[in-house]
């Protein structure tokens, strides 16, 4: 079979993969492109990061408009839920910024394929992958190939996907009723994103964490003002317990658990579980063996500073590398790995990659919490402000949280910056830029910030490090 040649052949189109692609073809590499999915985009625009932001968006209107318009002098009547318009307009997002991608894959002459990539052998310095089509196999030859395969949800043994009543992320973003009574399994991002939604639809949500706190790589203090404003608005916690079981009721499941603290067990009767504990890299069936490469416990594929592994000219980026599961974080890499292989300077500063929590209040943080500064041993400075204090945060009511500021003591650099509160995923785009320049707590104070913005939260705390803010 004689093989199709590119310069760079990518396996895999979500976040890492399809930014990757485009900046290869913009640096003049001839690049195909592999997904297994009809789709383009993988996890995040298809069933991950959009639909989810949809859904969580959409779900917040709902819930203001029931319970908050009225003291804007706004007065609606009886508000209904229309959940088949709500996931309807969720897939025309979808569909419109994955229709978006082909577009762009069309404009720089990137080859689209959709099928199975796998790599088969290695020849000199040519690389063959095949592809399984829905017509046949492919066979692709290039010196250069990036894996970028993502991720995908992990389950528990006892408690495998059926996605009718035992759900991925990817069954709850697809359900057609409002459950009654939802069980999260797991007190991270995804669960917290995800109970969020359906508690505001009206389910009573129950999260079930094994650790003694949700989000236990949060700095602490961020997540304990979390879990206190997700419980006022009544979601239901069950932190350091262990979900040991489950058993099918009349119509219901029943969730056995366990306390860690005392050992006593329960039971919780639920019309559908979310098990959220967590994802897994997707390295099965990639040819990885064929040539030489294995990967760690966790199905992770090792690659040096320039994000290539232990086969020249084989790369890869995003979930399937260390780090963090975010899809900012594998478009840096992606873009960075192609600059590397055209000759260019890619690079990623790992301690400004913001993270967020979607959830209301929001979260995001980058760069060291408290408690890896003090790991450290870094003498530091802190200045906290809260958005009860913020003109613009009274006039939205949302006055719930704060702005943590992390400086070092003695130089004043900014070492971390954490916030909880309204629209914290914008407003930390500001830390990212001061700590990518290696600015301090002091030049976000000394800038300007209009008024009224929330944004006056995050210069106040700065102000704080040295305790100067102004309104408090």
């Amino acid at each position: 079979m004689a093989s199709e040649n590119f310069d760079l052949i990518v396996i895999g189109s979500g976040p890492a993969g399809y930014v990757a692609s485009i900046r290869a073809a913009q640096l003049g590499l001839k690049t195909a492109c592999i997904e297994k999915s009809k789709t383009l985009g993988g996890t995040c625009l298809n069933v991950g990061c959009i639909p989810s932001k949809a859904l969580l968006d959409s779900s917040e209107h709902y819930l203001h408009a029931k319970t908050k318009l009225g003291k804007h002098g706004v007065l609606v009547g009886d508000v209904k839920l229309d959940l088949a318009q709500m996931m309807k307009r969720k897939e025309t997002i979808v569909r419109q910024l994955v229709g978006g991608i082909a577009f762009l894959f069309k404009k720089n002459k990137i080859e689209s394929i959709t099928g199975t990539g796998k790599l088969v052998s290695i020849s000199g310095n040519e690389k063959t992958v095949e592809v399984q089509t829905e017509s046949g196999i492919r066979s692709l030859s290039a010196p250069k190939v990036l894996l970028a395969t993502g991720s995908v949800p992990t389950s528990l043994p006892f408690l495998p996907f059926d996605e009718k009543q035992i759900l991925s992320s990817t069954g709850a973003l697809e359900m057609s009723e409002v459950p009654g009574h939802l069980v999260v399994i797991g007190g991270g991002v995804i669960g917290l994103e995800l109970g969020s939604v359906w508690h505001r639809l009206g389910a009573n949500v129950t999260v079930i964490e094994y650790q003694d706190r949700i989000c236990p790589t949060l700095d602490q203090q961020v997540a304990s003002e979390l879990y206190r404003s997700l419980m006022k608005d009544g979601m239901e916690f069950k932190l350091a317990t262990k979900c040991i079981g489950v058993s099918q009721s009349a119509q219901n499941l029943v969730i056995q658990i366990e306390d860690l603290a005392s050992g006593s067990k329960s039971q919780l009767e639920c019309d559908k579980v979310l098990v959220a504990t967590g994802r897994r890299p997707y390295s099965e069936g990639l040819g990885l063996e064929a040539v030489g490469l294995k990967t760690d416990k966790a199905g992770r594929v090792e690659v040096d500073t320039h994000y290539q592994t232990g086969v020249p000219g084989i790369y890869a980026v995003g979930d399937l590398i260390v780090g963090p599961m975010l899809a900012h974080k594998a478009e840096e890499e992606g873009i960075a790995a192609v600059e590397i292989m055209a000759g260019q300077a890619g690079h990623v500063n790992y301690n400004a990659i913001p993270s967020v929590i979607y959830t209301w209040p929001e979260v995001a943080c980058v760069g060291y919490t408290e408690e890896e500064v003090q790991a450290k041993g870094i003498a530091y400075k802190v200045g906290n402000f809260p958005f009860s204090a913020n003109g613009r945060a009274k006039a939205m009511e949302a006055t719930d949280g704060f702005v943590k500021v992390i400086a070092d003591k003695t130089t004043d650099r900014l070492l971390g910056m954490h916030i909880v509160g309204p629209w914290a995923s914008d407003l930390i785009t500001e830390a990212v830029s001061v700590l990518e320049f290696g600015g301090s707590a002091e030049d976000i104070a000394r800038s300007c910030h209009a008024h009224p913005t929330l944004s006056e939260v995050v210069k106040e705390a700065a102000m704080a490090v040295n305790k100067r803010q102004i309104h408090m």
